[in-house]
């Protein structure tokens, strides 16, 4: 059976445009959250994100694909870059059908469909970009992707908000496994940082007014959203060995997702369903799982829900959990992609991340909260959570590899 493994890894997030500067703003609890300074949040209810300050598209991207590009989208090409750059990827040195791009988008081009629909609405249709006829859509990061480096093996667009990016990572495992493709650029990128994006995110009622997101926390009030991407590099391992990568992350060992029932179901909630199924596939039993980091939604209710399916799989604080999001914000498709790659950075350093502002857990949550300082361990096996608005939910297995 084929083995799949990541080989790069590629970080556009509020707190480090990086995958090192990403993971020592992590380490050393430095938020990205803070005030939006994209537009005049002062009316809203709301009015902290976290926000990808500083980013200049020119610096990344060629002049050309500026015009025709979301925010998300910029992210979504900066990151591929990095990561191919990361693993070593010389694209046109290899066959382009042996190579493809599978991501995930929550949003599409919120920014760019915004601004073109108040030129259509105050000065007429002939101003609008006729780049709108794509820029908008949510399979427009993988298609940029894929004609950016000639990629021309499979290519497809996952929508399951939050749970998004770990399925794109699981489409792209069975992709690879199925042999269509030897390496596959896979992950998320979102952005809805301006006011229609920013009200449509307060109204759906999980966002937090205080600006503090608060995993797990007695007193949590909801999440803060964030935008960015984290784009992986996956292979077949056999490939990989092929043209002489230097360096495995990891294995990507199981991914499964499951949706809930419908409210007032007599069936209960998916989401243990879901890692007990990433598990199986994975060969994995919970106790060798190291750490969880988790989906952390910030609201009770569904902390409380989270935690119960941590308890019944693993035991009362059977396993270290983690929340890193809680300085970046949750970044919808990007935020499952880039909890792999903390969870793979924690493989390699043998160090959990912490989960910051929580102080008060809740004793019948039964989870062990990484809290206020990295912990040192042995870890080879992560497990990483993703739920997404509506009933997603998405689990993925990763663990160290072995040459």
């Amino acid at each position: 059976m084929t083995t799949t493994v990541f080989t790069g890894l590629g970080v556009v997030a509020p707190n480090g445009a990086g995958t090192e500067e990403f993971w020592s703003a992590t380490l050393e609890g430095r938020s990205g959250i803070a005030d939006i300074t994209a537009f005049d949040a002062s009316c809203y209810p709301a009015r902290q994100a976290g926000e990808v300050r500083g980013f200049d598209p020119a610096a990344h991207l060629p002049n050309r694909l500026l015009p025709q590009t979301d925010r998300s989208t910029r992210f979504a090409l900066t990151a591929a870059e990095l990561a191919l750059a990361d693993g070593g990827v010389d694209p046109g040195a290899l066959v382009d059908y042996d190579m493809g791009v599978i991501t995930a988008n929550a949003f599409g081009g919120f920014e760019f469909t915004h601004r073109e629909f108040a030129k259509l609405w105050s000065k007429g249709p002939q101003f609008v970009s006729v780049y709108e006829s794509f820029a908008w859509f949510y399979a427009v990061n993988t298609g940029q992707i894929s004609i950016r480096h000639q990629l021309r093996g499979p290519g497809k667009a996952l929508v399951a908000e939050q749970a998004g990016g770990l399925d794109a990572l699981g489409h792209a495992r069975r992709a690879l496994r199925r042999g269509e493709a030897k390496l596959v650029v896979t992950g998320g990128a979102d952005s809805a940082l301006d006011p229609w994006g920013w009200a449509a995110q307060w109204s759906g009622g999980r966002v937090a007014a205080s600006g503090e997101y608060r995993p797990f926390d007695r007193t949590a009030s909801g999440h803060v959203p964030g935008e960015g991407a984290a784009i992986l590099v996956l292979e077949d391992a056999d490939a990989a060995r092929g043209r002489g990568v230097s360096r495995v992350y990891g294995e990507l060992a199981g991914q499964a997702s499951t949706f809930d029932p419908p409210p007032g179901s007599p069936r209960p909630p998916a989401l243990r369903r879901a890692v007990e199924l990433a598990l199986a596939e994975a060969g994995t039993a919970p106790a060798e799982v190291d750490v969880v980091f988790a989906d952390s939604a910030g609201l009770p209710a569904l902390d409380r829900g989270e935690a119960e399916a941590l308890r019944e799989v693993f035991g009362a604080h059977g396993v270290p959990v983690t929340a890193p999001k809680a300085l970046t914000g949750r970044l919808h498709s990007a935020g499952g992609p880039l909890d792999v790659v903390a969870a793979l950075l924690s493989l390699r350093d043998g160090v959990i991340p912490p989960t910051a502002n929580t102080d008060d857990v809740p004793e019948e949550y039964g989870i062990d909260l990484v809290r206020k300082a990295p912990r040192e361990a042995r870890l080879s096996t992560a497990l990483v959570l993703a739920r997404g608005t509506g009933g997603f939910n998405s689990a993925a297995v990763v663990r160290t590899y072995d040459h």
